[in-house]
């Protein structure tokens, strides 16, 4: 399972999830990839799923690229435990995933076969996802930036 191999802190505040990737929303290593459709934490067993069925799927041809890493630690107390004396014991590790974020990319093999390891991927994962390829997501982050702030001319 992917995790930290060292943090500052021990344990974190639940945090927001609220708004659009501003990072992380192209695709820069592959040519086609999954984006997420909106907002979850997902879990590193989660991850390794996603990982699994993908790269069995394309039989390791091609290449992988994991995008987003658990690096938040969530805590949880006991079943049937009274409330008080502090904050529960680290559970798993999570990635906070906001919409329009690329978690997979995959390359190498022909588009048939990326798409249907990428749907296999998708199944695994806890937030509705969107397969796109590489020209696909230019452009639609093209025609955003048009239908924008014009420059300052």
């Amino acid at each position: 399972m992917l995790m930290p191999k060292r943090v500052k802190r021990r344990k974190q505040f639940r945090g927001t999830m609220s708004g659009k990737a501003s990072r992380g929303n192209v695709i820069t290593y592959g040519e086609y990839g999954i984006i997420a459709t909106e907002p979850a934490w997902i879990k590193s067993n989660q991850i390794e799923a996603a990982r699994v069925a993908m790269t069995r799927y394309i039989k390791r041809g091609g290449r992988v690229w994991i995008k987003i890493f658990p690096d938040k630690p969530v805590t949880t107390k006991p079943a049937e435990t009274r409330m008080g004396s502090g904050k529960g014991t680290l559970e798993y590790w999570v990635a906070v995933v906001k919409p329009g974020r690329v978690m997979f990319e995959i390359a190498g093999v022909s588009e048939e076969i990326a798409r249907e390891a990428l749907r296999l991927a998708t199944h695994k994962l806890p937030c509705k996802c969107k397969i796109v390829s590489k020209a696909e997501l230019e452009a639609e982050v093209g025609a955003d930036q048009e239908g924008g702030v014009v420059n300052g001319n």
